[in-house]
């Protein structure tokens, strides 16, 4: 089966840029910059810091790895370099149609502009899908620039998204610690966005409950959901709220999904068909979802939600697409046509014109998962 879901083509819609750094790179950028914070001097080292610091439930250390794939991406070269790979692993994973995040204010350490991180990125993307193309594995990459919903910058990364619209980068992004910097902090940038038809995305809903959720969708106008897990919170079967035995909901959603009733704001996220960007293993980490068997995106997709799956972190959740696939299907459950279900949901998602969507839909997707 693993042969098969490598061959699926794939559609990620949630993928942060310096969460899936290849480890050599790290150790190479930061020899030739002389960054010499890195906690270990070996590959295989160092891959097995990055995915120990992940799952080790500290929240500090799983910050650190930020602090040093962040670190070695100061400069055009890094910058470029990171983004090519990143398309030809993913290329190489079976994605067709990808939409990559990174914040460009925190790449500012050597002296870039903002313009000048995301030219950077995009001709390193540019150069990836030229690469990929070149080995057979063709892949389109957008992206999305993000704002730290922390920090006091979000106005002038959407403007910076505005500028460069149409270049490679397809919409906005807001992300960082939802607990205490609700995205109602951030309203003008979002009616800047509005104001230019812009899309935009907004974490929400992973640590922190149903009224990030309800801000990022009611007041902040959000096209997608970064996770949005805990809109399992507004969900009741037999009068008993579904996450007091998701295992049982689970399993009762699969035969009877009629049998259970949504809140006002589950029911609004489902009728008006707004895309969850779920990410499995990166949930199980950060304590999100307790494991993949338990995980939301199963009820979820029994019940009819837009319901997509991604990676998050790459590197720190020692994952891929495939690997994601295979989970899901090992210890969920999950059939050829749920990929399929999920795939052309996230297609239909992605913040591209229509009809590129539905030409990667109708000619790339259906043909492949249905066997035509």
């Amino acid at each position: 089966m693993e042969t098969d879901l490598a061959a699926l083509p794939k559609v990620l819609l949630h993928d942060h840029l310096d969460g899936g750094l290849r480890p050599a790179t790290v150790l190479d950028i930061a020899r030739q910059e002389g960054y010499d914070a890195l906690p270990a001097d070996d590959v295989d080292d160092l891959a097995r810091w990055f995915a120990e610091a992940a799952d080790s439930g500290s929240l500090v250390r799983y910050l650190q790895t930020f602090d040093h794939t962040v670190g070695v991406m100061q400069t055009r070269e890094a910058l470029a370099r990171v983004a090519r790979e990143c398309a030809v692993d993913l290329a190489a994973d079976g994605v067709v149609y990808a939409e990559s995040r990174y914040a460009p204010e925190q790449h500012l350490r050597q002296g870039l502009t903002l313009d000048d991180v995301v030219l950077a990125v995009n001709r390193g993307f540019r150069e990836g899908e030229e690469e990929a193309a070149g080995q057979g594995r063709p892949i389109r990459v957008r992206v999305l620039p993000s704002a730290m919903r922390h920090a006091a910058r979000s106005v002038e990364i959407a403007e910076l998204t505005v500028r460069h619209l149409g270049d490679q980068v397809a919409g906005f992004d807001i992300a960082g610690a939802e607990d205490g910097f609700p995205p109602t902090r951030h309203l003008e940038a979002f009616d800047y966005l509005r104001q230019h038809n812009a899309h935009f995305t907004i974490h929400a809903g992973e640590a922190f409950g149903l009224p990030s959720i309800w801000e990022a969708i009611q007041f902040c106008g959000a096209d997608r959901l970064g996770h949005g897990v805990r809109i399992v919170d507004d969900i009741v079967l037999d009068g008993v709220p579904v996450t007091e035995d998701l295992p049982a909901a689970i399993a009762r959603a699969a035969t009877d999904p009629r049998a259970f009733e949504l809140g006002a704001l589950a029911a609004y996220v489902r009728d008006t068909r707004i895309p969850l960007e779920m990410c499995p293993s990166s949930n199980v980490q950060t304590g999100a979802a307790a494991s993949i068997e338990a995980h939301p995106i199963s009820l979820l997709k029994d019940l009819q939600f837009r319901v997509t799956l991604n990676t998050d972190n790459r590197l720190m959740s020692a994952t891929s697409m495939t690997r994601e696939a295979g989970l899901l299907v090992e210890r969920a459950g999950w059939t050829r046509a749920d990929l399929r279900r999920v795939t052309v949901n996230a297609m239909k998602s992605a913040f591209l014109p229509f009809d590129e969507r539905l030409d990667i839909i109708e000619g790339v997707l259906k043909p492949a998962y249905d066997g035509t």
